[in-house]
């Protein structure tokens, strides 16, 4: 089956991080904000019940959100510009899908030849001293159902769109009408191999490219 469409999560699927563990890491809270994460991914509690929650407690300034660009850059998945580089020479369609923090993700995105409107996240807002201000709390990604939401935006009529990802909220694709990759190479979730149409365990993301081309 090849799709006109292809969808990326970035945590744990382009990038080997979860971006709201290091910036909880960096600030001495690591143990408990991944214990939250993994608990939203694995579908144990809702994406929006954790999401303010972690913010609130972490509070990423500027700097910190670039620290993170840094990071989601040098830890990238590997095979992830061969796959960009084959998609886009292709005239795929490609699109970052992500309930992470925006501004640290657009970074990766430009490295991968993305431009900004094809980059889908949350976007975080600073005090004009740099610190923490808020998040967009009506983001859908913010939420369970978001990557759905945001993926019937994006499918054309008598298009095909896939999603990749890691996650229980990649899964929620489906009721958009995506055909959905669990990606494992970073994580593996008893959860995705149940709820993907395919899955993919290997660590090298070109591996992907045998489903959506």
């Amino acid at each position: 089956m090849s799709f006109d469409i292809i969808c990326f999560d970035c945590d744990s699927t382009l990038s080997k991080i979860e971006g709201i563990d290091e910036l909880a890491r960096r600030e001495g809270l690591g143990a408990e904000m991944a214990r939250l994460t993994n608990a939203a991914m694995n579908g144990e509690v809702k994406l929006e019940a954790v999401y303010g929650q972690r913010l609130s407690a972490i509070r990423p300034n500027k700097q910190s959100i670039n620290w993170l660009a840094e990071a989601y850059i040098a830890e990238r998945v590997d095979g992830v510009e061969e796959v960009f580089a084959e998609l886009l020479a292709l005239g795929k369609t490609v699109h970052i899908v992500s309930g992470g923090l925006r501004q640290a993700i657009l970074p990766l995105a430009k490295y991968l030849g993305l431009p900004e409107e094809q980059v889908h996240a949350v976007d975080v807002y600073f005090n004009e001293d740099g610190s923490y201000q808020d998040f967009d709390e009506n983001s859908p990604l913010a939420r369970n159902g978001g990557k759905a939401e945001i993926c019937r935006q994006l499918l054309k009529p008598n298009a095909k769109l896939v999603m990749v990802g890691d996650g229980n909220t990649d899964m929620e694709a489906k009721q958009a009408g995506a055909y959905v990759v669990g990606f494992g190479g970073v994580v593996d979730r008893a959860i995705v191999r149940e709820l993907a149409d395919v899955y993919c365990p290997e660590s090298n993301l070109k591996a992907v490219l045998t489903y959506v081309l």
